[in-house]
């Protein structure tokens, strides 16, 4: 091949002993061709250093190609890991990403929702940073939620399985002989604080256990899992030294950041974790679960896989199978030193 002179399909086809028609095909992944074809034609086409013209694609299919990737999370907490996942799985796919931050602005996201359908995308992907419902957004191409779910229960929504979650913590603190357990939420109007509390008692109870006191809601702050440890205590820690008991054995956070808060004002009442009191966060948040001493028992949401399951379910309805209604992913338990201790 003459240097700088541009490789076209005619020249793959050439050199795959096949009619340029099936060259196309089989780098496009289209038509009933036997894998040993493809696999000749893509042989050819490294060889020439082959590079499709996108452009031509995307009329041929009447597709650009291309998925938006829409998030309201301006921090990027939740929504970064959920926004790589979907990215792998749509480079898997051959599609390309194209990311808007509408930093929890409604009017910032209408601005990017219309220069999406401008550019005509495939389809889009919204993310955020709670897992509260969401007004939907309405464009003529398919749409899957991820984390953040849509308030329509007819549209797609991938979420993370907090009840899951809460039970795997329930019956990890059981199985260490916790019985006396206390419960500090964030925001009481946030589903992430109410839903992981309702499951945490319903668990207990299915076990002839109670939990210790009413929930204590605040913020999703490591001052608030301060001052919720002091609440909890009381003067407990004070008058153990003269062997008063604890009222309490294990106290589960519903954050890691509240939970990396309540270890610190622990340390500083004399209480030791976990040999008096057991503690759990959740989301394993490493900036949290790592630096807290000790390292924190959590639950791992995968937020990584389920921005990745909302782009298989994105590309399927974009290749005519949509599906409907909300999809849980379960978590994993990460047990660390907060439970279990040096040993």
């Amino acid at each position: 091949m003459e240097r700088g002179r541009v490789v076209r399909i005619t020249d793959v086809a050439a050199l795959a002993g096949v009619a340029p028609g099936t060259a196309s095909k089989a780098l496009n992944g289209t038509g009933s061709l036997r894998e040993s074809t493809r696999e000749r034609v893509r042989e050819a086409a490294d060889r020439l250093g082959f590079v499709p013209d996108v452009t031509a694609r995307s009329l041929s299919a009447r597709r650009s190609f291309t998925v938006g990737l829409l998030s309201t999370d301006s921090a990027g907490r939740f929504s970064l890991p959920v926004v790589l996942g979907a990215e792998n799985a749509l480079v898997g796919g051959e599609l390309s990403a194209l990311l808007a931050t509408a930093r929890h602005d409604p009017v910032r996201e209408q601005h990017h929702v219309r220069a999406l359908v401008a550019r005509r995308v495939d389809g889009i992907i919204v993310t955020g940073r709670t897992t509260e419902p969401r007004e939907p957004i309405r464009v003529p191409m398919p749409v899957v939620y991820a984390f953040a779910p849509s308030a329509d229960p007819d549209d797609a929504s991938v979420v993370p399985d907090d009840a899951t979650g809460m039970r795997l913590l329930a019956e990890h603190l059981v199985g260490l002989g916790r019985r006396r357990i206390a419960y500090v939420g964030g925001r009481v109007e946030q589903p992430a604080s109410t839903v992981r509390y309702e499951t945490l008692a319903a668990e207990l109870a299915s076990r002839d256990l109670e939990m210790v006191g009413p929930p204590l809601y605040g913020d999703w702050s490591e001052q608030w899992g301060r001052r919720a440890v002091d609440q909890i205590l009381g003067v407990a820690a004070a008058s153990r030294r003269d062997g008063g008991r604890l009222p309490v054995d294990a106290i589960v956070f519903a954050s890691d950041q509240l939970a990396r808060g309540g270890c610190d004002r622990l340390r500083e009442l004399g209480v030791r974790v976990p040999d008096d009191i057991a503690v759990t966060g959740y989301d394993d948040w490493e900036v949290m679960s790592l630096a807290s001493r000790p390292p924190l028992t959590t639950v791992d949401m995968q937020l990584e896989r389920l921005g990745q399951r909302a782009a298989e379910l994105l590309i399927a309805a974009i290749e005519g199978e949509p599906t409907h209604g909300v999809e849980r992913l379960a978590p994993r338990l990460v047990v660390r030193a907060s439970t279990l201790g040096d040993g």
